[in-house]
């Protein structure tokens, strides 16, 4: 199945990017191939300086290989052979009124047979626009219902609990969906993980594009530009301190380039600092935190 499943995840990307490059008119994705010393390798698809996408990426990967002994136990796998297939997506856009997203959906096979499905959309707004949050969500959610009634409560839980800063108190955004180690059970087959998977990928060019439509044109200061730049940087903090992907990537001598991909090309850090209460950017604060039920607020 796993053929199956690589050929899949290579035509997402090949669809995805001719969406995103329709979105941005302007920029194309420029393709880098590369060669895993360990075997296998991918596909590394870039954007940059576009009329929307200042900085983004939609990287597809199928790697086999060994497992370093501290990977394999952090996975708790019993054997360290592993393949690993996938697609992963982050867009940095230019205009500060539109979202910084991320997803990704990706297959792991573990030398003893065992296998699992993960991945997830969530959604970072600089300045939140909560009837598009509501949308974003509500999307998720219809994607999630077509499955399993209880995928779009757990898998939200499960975003704004791993998409959290610690450090900050924050989370990253305003969450989506996220989920990992989906196995089969005697309930739920490999192949219906897998259309879940499928279905998952197929939701997240027309939701976030049709986000991004609604704020492309709009007109922004310097003062919302470096607001943008401010939490660019947290999520810069994030990729590089909490985000299990990326630490399994470096740390199976993964291509350093398309792990980073994720990073935005430019950020900032100021020390202490603090919007002033009621101000746009203070409102956003107030809505980077675990449990608000979206949903709700329609």
């Amino acid at each position: 199945m796993k053929d199956k499943i690589e050929r899949w995840f290579k035509n997402f990307q090949e669809r995805l990017c001719l969406a995103l490059e329709e979105c941005d008119g302007g920029a194309t994705f420029q393709e880098d191939l590369w060669e895993r010393p360990g075997g296998g390798g991918g596909a590394a698809r870039v954007i940059q300086n576009g009329n929307v996408f200042e900085k983004g990426g939609v990287n597809f990967s199928a790697v086999v290989g060994v497992l370093p002994e501290k990977a394999a136990q952090a996975l708790l796998l019993p054997d360290n052979n592993f393949f690993a297939t996938g697609v992963s997506v982050v867009l940095h856009p230019r205009n500060p009124h539109v979202p910084i997203t991320h997803m990704n959906v990706r297959y792991f096979e573990a030398g003893n047979g065992e296998a699992w499905f993960g991945g997830g959309i969530d959604l970072t707004p600089i300045y939140v626009q909560k009837d598009q949050v509501q949308f974003f969500h509500r999307a998720l959610k219809n994607t999630c219902d077509r499955f399993q009634e209880n995928y779009y409560a757990d898998f939200k839980k499960w975003a704004d609990d791993y998409f959290f800063i610690p450090h900050r108190g924050e989370t990253r955004g305003v969450g989506g969906i996220f989920f990992d180690r989906l196995t089969p059970t005697p309930e739920i087959s490999l192949e219906e993980r897998f259309a879940f998977v499928q279905a998952v990928a197929d939701t997240f060019a027309p939701t976030y594009t049709s986000i991004v439509d609604q704020n492309r044109d709009k007109e922004f200061s310097e003062q919302e530009k470096e607001w943008q730049l401010i939490r660019r940087g947290r999520y810069v903090e994030f990729n590089l301190v909490n985000d299990r992907g990326t630490k399994f990537g470096l740390e199976t001598h993964g291509r350093t380039e398309s792990i980073l991909m994720s990073l935005p090309p430019l950020a900032s850090w100021h020390y202490n600092h603090a919007p002033a209460e009621g101000t746009p950017e203070a409102d956003a604060l107030l809505c980077f935190q675990k449990g608000i039920d979206w949903l709700q607020e329609e």
